[in-house]
């Protein structure tokens, strides 16, 4: 069985491998004080709950946006699996090209989920990922990583008009029945979900306009199944292709 995780600013999403198979998922905060004796309880109390156990795991790959919590990572599965994970840094195998003025900038998630959409999306495509920020990213024909565009996440703009703005509440993040709000909250609520809806068509539309011939839209991300339904523009909710695309890379690196 192949380990995944996918360490993002806000969330981090755990993958458990059965061969090709997805076969279980489970979603736990991101944060910076978590020790290596915790993660590898975490990690062994989820697979026990589900039925397996560590000993049974062959690998482990890793996509992070967080680097002070890679070398805990790194020592917790080498100090209680004798396994020493697979992060997605420069240099290793994806199987595709990155055509960015400097590669070593672009996010491992972003990479992650550029290898999904080429091997199991109609191509060119366009990745919208609704996380901590909202990133599109466009896949070429023939599979390169073209570059992209990173905006602010929904939940970052909600919490910056709460912290921001004296008057303003904290308010959850949800669909209106109405564009036009009867009250503080639900104007809130609609300002912040059809205006990313509105920002995520528009975005599509000019990288449409610019490159030509996109064929899939696909979304991803923890506010992905929030957002895209009133996206009739998005061809496909995928909250699993970054761990997908962790399952390919670990595949195309085995030694």
């Amino acid at each position: 069985m192949l380990l995944v995780l996918d360490v993002g600013n806000t969330e981090t999403t755990i993958g458990l491998f059965e061969g090709e198979v997805l076969a279980k998922r489970w979603s736990i905060s991101t944060t910076l004080t978590r020790t290596r004796d915790e993660w590898a309880a975490l990690i062994k109390m989820f697979l026990e709950m589900a039925g397996y156990s560590l000993l049974e795991l062959r690998g482990i790959a890793i996509s992070s946006v967080v680097p002070p919590v890679d070398p805990v990572l790194k020592s917790a599965f080498e100090t209680y699996l004798s396994i020493e994970p697979l992060f997605v840094v420069p240099g290793i195998k994806t199987g595709i090209q990155i055509l960015y003025e400097n590669p070593t900038e672009v996010g491992a998630d972003r990479v992650v989920n550029a290898v999904a959409a080429a091997r199991l999306h109609e191509l060119p495509a366009i990745v919208i990922d609704f996380g901590t920020a909202t990133t599109f990213d466009l896949i070429s024909a023939d599979g390169s990583y073209m570059g992209g565009v990173i905006a602010p996440g929904l939940g970052i703009s909600a919490d910056a008009l709460f912290t921001k703005a004296a008057k303003l509440p904290k308010v959850e993040l949800a669909r209106p029945r109405k564009v036009i709000g009867k009250s503080t909250t639900a104007s809130m609520q609609s300002g912040l979900y059809y205006g990313y809806a509105s920002l995520a068509e528009g975005i599509v539309k000019r990288i449409k306009n610019e490159c030509g011939g996109v064929k899939s839209v696909i979304a991803t991300g923890g506010m992905a199944s929030l957002v895209a339904p009133e996206c009739p523009f998005i061809d496909q909710i995928d909250e699993d292709l970054t761990l997908k695309g962790l399952y390919f890379i670990h595949e195309k690196n085995r030694v």
